[in-house]
């Protein structure tokens, strides 16, 4: 039977017992490891916060070690998790995900099914939508990871693997892009990543109004996804490519407008106040159009429309200075 260790970085999100109960209900060999990677910043994060979550975990909870890491980020927090495991597969999850009921079967089926030259298994990720009315943006977007490739809610890596391209990349520091990264490199390296049968409910997590216009900060990530695998990424990823050169275009007329108004050019400043307009209506229609409709709704999106694009070309346009000469990751000890 092969052998598998799981590491779970969390922030203590109120869903992380959720995640480590059905961890600990599913059915088939259990992990001989478990690492929790509490990455709260702050030097001492409270322990009292996880006592409820670990006490679902049962006869499990003594297969468990929870390590911190210093709120640096889940690609950081995985490469800490990594380095405490000495199982041959390391199977990663989100603390917001919760695995089906025969999962740990079921994972490893995948992993003795794995060819020599197979450096991870991705799982199947299913994410609830209502049935009762169109999903709102937010949960359309947390619906697209069901399609994502290579995603870490549920990633299976072996252990050689990680350690030959040298684990995540430590500059995401966000949620976003550091999967894709790794995953290119170990493509890159020779090795095979496929799809496997296991499955992973993904619900959709409670957000504010202002949740898409924090989204754009992974414009950043995308920047320096172009400088370390070049500019075609998107295709080699079967990524969606976004709305990234549309905001910048808008952004750029409603800049115009506003330059030639303040210089007194009125005729230019108006067309250029269209072309605004334009582009923003066409946006925010865009994501009103498949959605409930309901006045709070259509409020956010007209709202956060008007904010995206520029919010968008600034954390794009500041990525591309940040990262300029970004080199390839450097190799962690893992």
């Amino acid at each position: 039977m092969t052998a598998y260790a799981v590491v779970i970085p969390t922030l203590v999100r109120d869903t992380l017992a959720d995640c480590l109960a059905a961890l600990a209900a599913a059915t088939g060999p259990r992990p001989d490891e478990i690492v929790l990677v509490d990455d709260r910043p702050g030097p001492d994060p409270d322990p009292q916060a996880l006592d409820h979550p670990l006490s679902v975990l049962g006869d499990l909870r003594e297969r468990t070690l929870v390590v911190t890491g210093g709120g640096r980020g889940p690609a950081a927090a995985r490469n800490t998790g990594t380095q405490a495991v000495t199982a041959p597969w390391v199977a990663f999850l989100d603390d917001d995900v919760q695995v089906g009921p025969h999962w740990c079967d079921q994972l490893v089926q995948d992993l003795e099914e794995a060819t020599l030259d197979t450096g991870a298994v991705q799982g199947v990720i299913a994410v609830p939508l209502p049935g009762h009315r169109r999903p709102t943006d937010w949960e359309r977007a947390t619906a697209g990871l069901a399609q994502a490739r290579w995603i870490t809610a549920d990633m299976a890596y072996r252990t050689e693997t990680l350690k030959q391209v040298g684990g995540f990349d430590e500059r995401f520091r966000r949620a976003f892009r550091e999967d894709v990264d790794l995953a290119l490199r170990v493509l890159d390296a020779g090795w095979r990543i496929r799809q496997g049968r296991r499955t992973t409910r993904h619900p959709v997590r409670p957000a504010d109004r202002w949740v898409s216009l924090r989204a754009q900060r992974g414009n950043a990530d995308d920047a320096l996804m172009r400088h370390l695998h070049g500019p075609d990424w998107w295709q080699r990823a079967l990524a969606p490519r976004g709305r990234i050169r549309g905001h910048m275009v808008t952004t750029a007329a409603g800049l115009t407008a506003l330059a030639c108004a303040l210089t007194g050019r009125r005729r230019a400043a108006l067309l250029a106040a269209l072309g605004w307009a334009a582009g923003t209506a066409e946006f925010a229609w865009a994501r009103i159009a498949p959605g409930p409709r309901t006045r709070h709704e259509v409020d956010t999106m007209l709202a956060t429309s008007v904010l995206i694009p520029p919010a968008a070309t600034w954390h794009w346009l500041s990525g591309l200075v940040r990262h300029r000469g970004a080199a390839p990751w450097r190799e962690v000890a893992l």
